[in-house]
């Protein structure tokens, strides 16, 4: 069974993860996963997208070193935040009322709702994802499992689409030009998220899936197996790390590694560790300060109040409140913070569990960090983008013909187990040892004499060259990021530079 490659990029406010995985028929071997820090990103968007290629180019170049692959093209998730959902519909007559409907006419169907939706601002504007809701036959309404293989004269469905800023899309294409690599697929991450790390009776039962993020929290909710609610704030570990900032008077390195080593909420939980204190040694001037445990809990146990809070909010808005009976599943690299569980479960009442991308979906063996809460979007859009049986994001590459060496043996040209040739060098030492035979230890042996070859007759092979075409469709500029309603106050102590 031909093996394919997917790699997939997770443009995060503060980090960027660049995910590669091997694909055999249905089996999904995850070969590469590393962080990086991003650079032209804020509230999950792309507003720079020159300043954002950098980082992106670096880690394609880093994982193309060690796989000894050839990355042409990845697939990228869609902004999280100024996204808003509506409701699509569409409704087709069957020719053959007999004839059992299938997937097929339910993508038809999919594609009716999504092209003849009216979108208020379709200059600015773009529909990210869509999600079916039910789907109606002439008997009755049900999920798409209950309506494939039935037979009707009509099928009607319901889809919840989201919808987003049309710049933020352009921006990803001019970044992804700018790094030297093609768009595969735009995949909006919170319905791959899902996909992830919940499992089957926490959808189907009722589930609140919040992903914290660095600079946007988004809630996602499931019930009957399907996802029927989203939203988001501009708020995550970053309004933390700022906070941190303002108040000690430190640098943004310096926060955000204070709290990673030493943050937590709840300090009245922190037990002994709420005693200790913290001494900042600033080398330069010679001079030290110290910095309270406890105190430090409570400027981070202020902000995620804040944030559960506005989370909460939104679970009312959903009207989904009273029928969550799975609770709450933290992912994202937030739920990493200690006590935050507890701290969402003390101001909510539901039963709270941090989300890791589930294992039984995947392999990874040897692949560090891809089991991390962190890494949940990463592994998400690799399993959505797997189902795409034609997608592989790699250059494709077969080997090259070389004349015959003057040694009758025949030279053999290898390939590295990831589809990409050994370099010129390593052919060249290959002749080389099928020419000449070293002597056996002790014994001095006159070597043969080799037929002077004819010109270019052992010539290494051309290298392979690879080209492919710039993407992305320009759309119109428009990017307002201007923060309504409820979030104005909160928006205030955290202006983010």
């Amino acid at each position: 069974m031909q093996e394919r490659y997917i790699a997939t990029v997770d443009l995060g406010t503060s980090k960027l993860a660049l995910c590669v995985a091997k694909i055999i028929g249905e089996d999904v071997q995850i070969i590469y996963y590393n962080e990086r820090p991003s650079d032209g990103i804020r509230y999950n968007c792309v507003f720079n997208p020159k300043r954002a290629a950098g980082p992106l180019r670096a880690a394609i170049a880093e994982a193309e070193d060690e796989l000894k692959i050839k990355i042409t093209q990845v697939v990228v998730g869609l902004p999280r935040f100024n996204v808003h959902q509506e409701t699509a519909s569409a409704r087709i007559e069957r020719s053959d009322p007999s004839l059992l409907i299938g997937e097929d006419e339910i993508s038809s169907l999919k594609s009716i709702a999504l092209d003849n939706y009216p979108l208020t601002d379709s200059s600015n504007e773009v529909i990210y994802g869509a999600v079916p809701q039910s789907f109606a036959t002439d008997d009755f309404i049900g999920s798409e499992e209950d309506v494939v293989g039935t037979t009707s004269s009509t099928l009607s469905g319901n889809f919840k689409i989201f919808v987003g800023k049309k710049k933020s899309a352009w921006n990803i294409d001019i970044m992804l030009n700018d790094a030297g690599v093609a768009l595969a697929q735009a995949i909006f991450s919170p319905i791959a998220v899902g996909e992830a790390v919940l499992k089957e009776d926490e959808k189907t039962n009722g589930v609140a899936l919040v992903e914290m993020g660095a600079g946007v929290t988004s809630l996602s909710i499931y019930q009957g197996g399907i996802m029927r609610y989203f939203g988001s704030i501009p708020f995550g570990g970053k309004s933390i790390t700022t906070d941190i900032r303002l108040e000690c008077a430190f640098d943004d390195s310096l926060a955000e590694n204070i709290k990673l080593a030493f943050g937590a909420c709840l300090p009245d939980k922190l037990q002994t560790m709420g005693d200790k204190v913290l001494q900042i040694n600033d080398e330069e001037n010679g001079t030290y300060e110290h910095l309270g445990i406890k105190y430090l809990s409570e400027i981070i146990t202020s902000r995620c109040r804040e944030i559960v809070k506005a989370i909460l909010f939104l679970i009312q808005e959903s009207g989904f409140a009273d029928r969550l009976r799975c609770g709450i599943v933290l992912t994202g690299g937030g739920a990493n913070l200690a006590n935050l569980t507890n701290l969402i479960k003390e101001e909510s009442g539901y039963n709270v569990r941090v989300g890791f991308p589930l294992a039984r979906k995947f392999s990874s063996d040897g692949c560090a960090g891809i089991g991390e809460a962190e890494a949940a979007a990463s592994v998400g859009m690799l399993l959505e983008s797997a189902a795409d049986q034609f997608l592989n994001c790699i250059a494709e590459t077969t080997p090259a013909k070389s004349e015959p060496a003057v040694n009758p043996q025949p030279v053999v040209v290898e390939t590295d187990g990831q589809g990409s040739l050994f370099g010129d060098e390593a052919i060249e030492t290959v002749m080389k040892e099928k020419i000449v035979k070293t002597p056996a230890a002790g014994k001095k042996r006159k070597p043969k004499p080799v037929k002077e070859p004819k010109e270019n007759e052992n010539k290494p092979p051309k290298g392979l060259k690879i080209f492919w075409n710039k993407v992305g469709e320009v759309f119109e500029k428009g990017f307002d990021g201007v923060l309504g309603g409820l979030y104005d106050d909160m928006g205030n102590n955290n202006e983010e530079k």
